[in-house]
């Protein structure tokens, strides 16, 4: 393998303040002086994951988290690059708002996978999450607190635990004691945990109706995938989107990949996203 082949694989971390926020970026591909290189290709692919860690009020709003995405592209991506958006989760949602909201950015495809961008709280996680994290937040915060006093090998030991447990749990079981389990032993501070829960919040209170005027005007750019034991997007969910947009690319996992595929799918999805947008790639 030459040099420049390695290049392209290396991944580069770099910090940068957005909206007052510090925000990690990972960078994957041929990252230096990209921009100033004009034999460079003028696409760029951006994941938008669910959330960041800062002690930020103002951007842990889910109106926050929207706008500071919007920031990052008018800033550091040039007017003549094509996008690739790719949205897992509330990271949808957020695409959804880019596009709302930025009608001048070149955006060649949306990927939408497994989205919640409508009635999170009445899904089945959210019937379950919506009284603990509206009404109940607050008092987690002492054993939040508490789990910050533990040594680090135990707080190890107990994310390797609650990691392996999420691991063979059923899909439909998802959620509750392993997420508490892994935001109390996380290497945050309590403000951050804090921040979590808040935005979790938000998003119960503020992701209700989906925004079909932005999905219609976007459609051919659109690429929905859920799945078929989401419990954050229920298969009914799915079956109303395709009758709802009868022309939309509205696709269903066939595969049993489940909602936090990054735990043990992340290459395969990769792999499936790359084979539906190779049309769109050969056409640059």
């Amino acid at each position: 393998m030459n040099s420049d082949s390695k290049e392209q694989d290396l991944i580069r971390e770099e910090f940068t303040y957005i909206s007052g926020a510090l925000t990690q970026i990972l960078k994957c591909g041929p990252w230096e002086d990209l921009w100033n290189d004009k034999s460079a290709p003028r696409l760029l692919f951006l994941v938008i994951p669910e959330m960041l860690l800062n002690d930020t009020d103002d951007v842990f709003g889910l109106q926050g988290q929207a706008e500071h995405k919007l920031k990052f592209l008018r800033k550091y991506v040039p007017k003549d690059v094509k996008l690739v958006l790719i949205g897992h989760s509330i990271g949808s949602y957020f695409v959804l708002e880019i596009m709302k909201h930025s009608p001048e950015l070149e955006i060649l495809r949306s990927i939408l996978l497994f989205p919640t961008i409508e009635r999170m709280a009445e899904s089945p996680q959210g019937r379950l999450l919506t009284p603990l994290l509206c009404q109940l937040r607050y008092i987690l915060y002492i054993p939040i607190y508490l789990a910050t006093l533990l040594p680090e090998r135990v707080k190890s030991f107990l994310v390797r635990f609650a990691l392996n447990q999420q691991k063979w749990n059923d899909q439909t079981l998802e959620f509750a004691p392993f997420n508490f389990c892994f935001l109390m032993c996380m290497p945050v501070c309590l403000i951050s945990a804090a921040n979590i829960m808040y935005l979790a919040s938000q998003e119960m209170r503020s992701v209700k109706e989906r925004d079909n005027s932005t999905i219609k005007q976007h459609l051919n750019k659109l690429i929905f995938y859920y799945g078929t034991t989401d419990s954050w997007c229920p298969l009914q969910y799915y079956e109303e989107m395709k009758m709802e947009f009868l022309d939309g690319d509205i696709r269903i996992c066939e595969k049993g990949i489940r909602h936090s595929f990054v735990l043990d799918s992340s290459k395969e999805m990769a792999e499936m996203i790359v084979g539906w947008i190779q049309n769109d790639l050969a056409k640059l």
